[in-house]
């Protein structure tokens, strides 16, 4: 009996200290520009990454200092924030401005810990933006009627924009914090618009991209029709709804845009790309293009009667992206998906699936394959009329490519006049008397081609992107 009594005392005990083990963090150094008054935040996973959550504010100590103390948390507990002086527009960041990792603390005994914030994005209240010169702030407060809440919209528009009176394809992008502005990003920025310039100054016809700042605390309800009993959601549909109903006519009426489907994206990554997802799939008259970036299949099992349930009314190109370090179910759903959606008719011209070796969760990730997905789903992004575009039998791979590319093609086993002409028509490689299917690469600067190939009274001709 006082055996028994004994580890039960200490089993009670063990839970009590459990229970208990609480920290205090207090900031023994901060910017000298921090506003006297603050306030100062703690946003992280205990919050859901609020960044001015009220529960969360410091308070300044008997020695003028900012601290504050967590709740208690069982021995062993992990968790991940940053600071902020109550947006993301005002997180910390490094020395110089740059970002900084997730801070992390290991709940164990109770004791007080002391940090240090090196700058805000903020800059001492004069923002600072890393975005280009052709990103602008369409709205700090956009109308969201069917939420009843607002939202800042970014918009990037093509450089030739201003000097043209071209229409331009359209890609919505969500998580817009992180699109293109390192200084408003949570863990930085994916350089849309520097991929998008750089791919402009080499002839590409680059889109207009809008980016949908994300709803803070409400992301996870935003970014999923469906409910999950640990993280919410529900809302994704009247998301959408917003997207299809009220943003897209007002870009539409306010910029010049191709309107048609097959001109319309959509791409996000993690919970962006599970509504990706469910936009192109539940809307396809509307997006004809859907990059899905890590995406959250594993948020809710309805993922899968949804996408079984979704005729394939109209043709439709997806872009998967997973990377094989992200963990748990994540690369496993996304090829689980590639063979579903492959069994309901989407080839492997409209449907194409990453795995990434070594590829993380994160903004690198996600900015690092941007380019390339951007190609595949946009290929007729050149400066060439459309009626050079001949496809008969002819087949390039991989494409995009690198430092070779291989090719299919009728008659093999004659010989051919191979000729590469870049997107301003002319011609930068020849080959008389071809009668292999490898192709060198090297020679050729990154950029788009039209490779050609005849025979007596014969031509076949397909695009390539070299990387």
């Amino acid at each position: 009996m006082k055996q028994f009594l004994f580890w039960a005392c200490l089993a009670m005990l063990t839970s009590i200290i459990q229970a208990e083990s609480q920290v205090t963090i207090v900031l023994q150094s901060i910017p000298a520009y921090t506003p006297a008054s603050g306030p100062i935040y703690i946003a992280g996973d205990l919050n859901g990454w609020d960044p001015g959550a009220a529960a969360q504010a410091l308070q300044k100590n008997q020695s003028g200092l900012w601290q504050i103390t967590l709740p208690a948390k069982n021995a062993g507990t992990v968790i991940q924030f940053k600071f902020t002086r109550g947006s993301w527009a005002t997180v910390e960041k490094g020395t110089g401005g740059e970002e900084i990792s997730n801070r992390s603390y290991t709940f164990g005994p109770p004791e007080t810990i002391y940090l240090s914030i090196a700058n805000w994005a903020d800059n001492n209240g004069t923002v600072t933006t890393t975005a280009a010169k052709n990103v602008i702030r369409i709205s700090e407060n956009f109308q969201i009627p069917q939420l009843g809440r607002t939202r800042r919209i970014w918009l990037y528009l093509p450089p030739d924009y201003a000097e043209s009176q071209k229409s331009y394809p359209v890609l919505y992008m969500h998580d817009g914090q992180n699109v293109f502005d390192s200084f408003t990003s949570f863990a930085g920025e994916w350089n849309v618009d520097e991929s998008l310039n750089e791919l402009a100054a080499q002839g590409y016809e680059v889109p207009i991209v809008v980016a949908i700042d994300n709803g803070g605390i409400h992301r996870m309800d935003e970014y999923s029709p469906w409910h999950n009993a640990d993280y919410g959601g529900g809302e994704g549909q009247q998301y959408v709804d917003f997207l299809v109903n009220t943003l897209k006519p007002y870009i539409d009426s306010a910029y010049r845009t191709k309107r048609d489907r097959e001109n319309t994206g959509i791409m996000g990554s993690s919970m962006g790309g599970l509504i990706s997802f469910y936009a192109a799939f539940s809307r396809p008259d509307i997006f004809g293009k859907a990059g899905i970036f890590s995406p959250s299949y594993w948020f809710s099992p309805s993922i899968w009667p949804f996408v079984r349930n979704a005729e394939k009314r109209h043709p439709m190109l997806v872009y998967q992206l997973v990377g094989s370090l992200e963990g748990g179910t994540m690369p496993s759903d996304m090829l689980a998906m590639q063979d579903t959606l492959r069994k309901f008719g989407y080839s492997a011209n409209e449907l194409k699936s990453n795995v990434v070796n070594g590829g993380q969760h994160n903004e690198l990730f996600w900015r690092t394959n941007f380019k390339e997905a951007f190609l595949w789903l946009f290929p007729a992004s050149s400066g060439l009329p459309d009626q050079t575009f001949i496809n008969k039998g002819i087949k390039l791979y991989p494409n995009p490519a690198r430092n070779l590319i291989f090719m299919d093609r009728p008659e093999q086993n004659i010989s051919v006049n191979l000729k590469i002409y870049d997107i301003a028509g002319a011609c930068v490689a020849a080959i008389h008397n071809f009668a292999g299917c490898q192709i060198d690469l090297n020679s050729l600067p990154p950029g788009k081609y039209l490779l050609t190939i005849s025979g007596g009274k014969k031509s076949w001709s397909d695009w390539f992107i070299k990387l």
